[in-house]
Formats: C-alpha cells, structure tokens, sequence
C-alpha cells in the first residue's frame, strides 16, 4: 500500500485508483492523457469568436498499406493495433485522408502533446520574430535579465530555440533526482516531495548556474530551453502564454475547439510539454505549417520562418542518441528535422506524440498514443515508417 495522495475516476466509482505521484504514467496514461483537466490545474487557451477552418475529407483505405521497420514488415492495420494509439489523422492535399479514434478518445477529445508542445511554442516564437518583437540574435538576457545570474548568461534566443545553450539540465525522465523530475514537481504535475527543490518553473531556471559546454557548440535535448523562450515571449508580449498562444496562433489558424496548458503554481502554462488540444486541431496546426504560416486564406505566421525551419538546421550539431531515431536529422527552432535533404520535420513527445509534416509531398500525419514505455526507439522508428509509407502510397 501507498500513502502517496490518488486521484479516483469518478466516472466509475471503485474502479483502479490513480496515484499523484505516477498518474502520466502507464498504465494510467491510458486514460489520464485523455483526462489531464481532471489531475492537474489548466489555463485555457480560447479558440477565438470565429468559425473553424475547414477541414475537407478525401478519405482513402490504408490498413492493407505494407512498410518495414530494421527488416521486419507489417501493415498500417498492425501497426495501429499494436502501438497503443488513442488518435490519427492523415493530410494529403489539405484534406483529411485517413482518421482514427482509439482506446475512447472522440473528436472533441483534447490529449496531452507532452514535447509537441515545444513546436506549438515555438511557432509562436517565429510569429513574433516575424514582427520583430523578439530578436533571434538578442540575448535570452536581454529579455530576461534575471537570467544574468545562471548559465543562460550569453545565449542566445536562437540557442534556445535550437537547443544549443550549453548549459547543465538532465533530462533522465525515470530517475528520481534528475532536473526533469524537479519540472514535474515545480510544473505542478507531481508533488514537491523535497522541500529545497523548487517550487515553480520560474524558480527552477533560476537554479541552472552549471554550463557543460560553450554556447551553440552542440544541441543537447534540453526540455527547460523551451521554457526559457516561454518566458522571453511572455515578457515581449506582456501575456501568459495561453494568451499568446489563443491571440497569435489558435485563433487565428481557426481552431475547432479551445486547447489547454497546464499551469505550475505560479500559473505559468508549461511551454515544453503542458499542451493539450483536440486530434483535428493538431492537424490544423500541421495544415498551417504544410502552408507556410497560412491558412483558410489569412496569413498568420511569415513564410520566411517555416522555410527557416527546414533549411536553417545545423546537421554538424546534431549527433549520439538522437541519429538512432532520426539517422539523418538534426533540430531547429524547436522542431526535428527527419531527413536533411528531403527536409521533412516533426513535431514529437515522450509516449508516442508526433507530427510529422512534409511539404514536399503536401501530407502531414498527427498520431497520438499513450506508450506503456517514456520514448522507445523501435516505437519511435516504426511510427516513421509507418507514416512515411502512408505517404508514398498516397503520392504515387
């Protein structure tokens, strides 16, 4: 037995209690990505006045579609079995060629993004760099002159946006004592069990006083970098970000349904993994990039940015673990890029989140799971290829 405080679903009464300190986890993960208003405190993100842009159906049978992963083969019906999936919906040509809903998630379902929300902010970043309220090559101090005191002292926002800081944050998702496991507690997603560490996100970057290397030597997958550039957005725009985020990019993209962050003490919305939205507003906001910051007709982001984004990245950067997801990747402006010379990028997150998005093909897919493991690499690899292949089939 446990003292740890649980949540119960009251839906269901006397069924499995979920516990405070593991409810992001599997097997609770199953229901609680589906459920996150219903664990942790949330600030909406306002869909706006306006009608949803639309989202026309063209819709194509892919189960029978054959892929293979390291030499093994299987079909897209298998692979939608089989990798613990709650949602997916397929873009090609603007229109929806395939949607699937799983394990009780429904079309007004909002899910947790975890690390897609990295791309959401960061494509806020280039609406704003755009109309030069942010500058990519000031310093993060510039903006946030607190940071004068911490490792951030001399970077860039561009290294922010790039991962490229150098500075000390340890990412280990399972151990107990790591930094992601202080966000988790200062972000308001689990109890702050040690009283020294703390208590908001805010106070943790405060901490970040190490670095491991100089400035823009290397990217390091760093999730608090993103919230440094919450933080610079919030400070140039005068807004939370739920705010910003509803007033320059959900309303405007005309999003179907309001999307939610989550918020730390302090009411601070978790830029590098609290957002939560529907699966069709997700594949909006792939329509958006597939349209270079355009969409339903209004220009909302430049597309300068979007073609920074494909064409910006560092490869030389770019190495270790991250080449066995993505072999020939690297990471620019808070998105991975999936192949350096087709330029294909994604958006992705612990437990199975991606949008991968290929403008050269006009297609775009967004699946949304809920993996029984933090990151897998095989899981990770047959979910690209399984995507990929869904887009040969239908650009043939």
């Amino acid at each position: 037995m446990t003292d740890q405080p649980m949540f119960r679903d009251p839906v269901h009464p006397g069924a499995s209690v979920i516990p405070r300190d593991a409810w992001d986890r599997a097997p609770w993960n199953r229901w609680t990505f589906q459920h996150v208003r219903e664990m942790v405190p949330t600030a909406q993100v306002w869909r706006g006045p306006g009608p949803a842009s639309p989202l026309p159906e063209a819709l194509h049978d892919i189960d029978a579609i054959g892929f293979e992963t390291d030499g093994v083969g299987s079909t897209i019906a298998g692979f939608i079995d089989t990798s613990f999936m709650d949602g997916m919906l397929v873009l090609h040509r603007g229109q929806i060629a395939a949607e699937r809903y799983l394990n009780g998630m429904t079309p007004r379902t909002a899910h947790l993004s975890q690390s897609v929300a990295k791309s959401v902010v960061g494509t806020v970043a280039g609406i704003l760099c755009g109309r030069g309220m942010v500058d990519p090559a000031a310093l993060v101090t510039d903006y946030l002159p607190e940071l004068q005191a911490t490792a951030y002292r001399g970077a860039t926002v561009q290294h922010i946006l790039d991962m490229t800081s150098g500075v000390i944050f340890d990412e280990t998702y399972t151990a107990p004592d790591s930094h992601m496991a202080k966000v988790d507690a200062a972000s308001g997603w689990k109890d702050r069990l040690n009283p020294t560490w703390p208590a908001t996100v805010w106070e943790l970057i405060l901490t970040l006083t190490e670095a491991e290397c100089a400035h823009g030597a290397s990217f390091r997958y760093r999730s608090i970098e993103t919230d440094v550039l919450a933080f610079v957005l919030q400070r140039a725009s005068g807004l939370s970000l739920a705010e910003l985020v509803s007033r320059e990019l959900w309303a405007p993209m005309g999003a179907e349904e309001d999307a939610y962050f989550t918020v730390d003490p302090a009411g601070y919305g978790l830029g590098d993994g609290g957002f939560n939205a529907t699966l069709r507003d997700y594949a909006r906001f792939a329509l958006l990039h597939l349209r270079k910051g355009e969409i339903n007709g209004r220009r909302i982001a430049p597309a300068a940015w979007f073609d920074e984004v494909r064409f910006g990245a560092r490869p030389d950067l770019f190495g270790g673990v991250y080449h066995e997801v993505l072999p020939e990747g690297a990471y620019h402006n808070q998105f991975w890029i999936e192949d350096t010379e087709r330029r294909a990028y994604l958006a992705r997150g612990v437990f199975g989140q991606m949008i991968y998005i290929d403008p050269e093909a006009d297609f775009a897919a967004v699946i949304l799971s809920s993996w029984p493991e933090f990151v897998s690499t095989v899981r990770s690899r047959t979910a690209i290829a399984a995507v990929k292949a869904i887009r040969d089939a239908l650009t043939r």
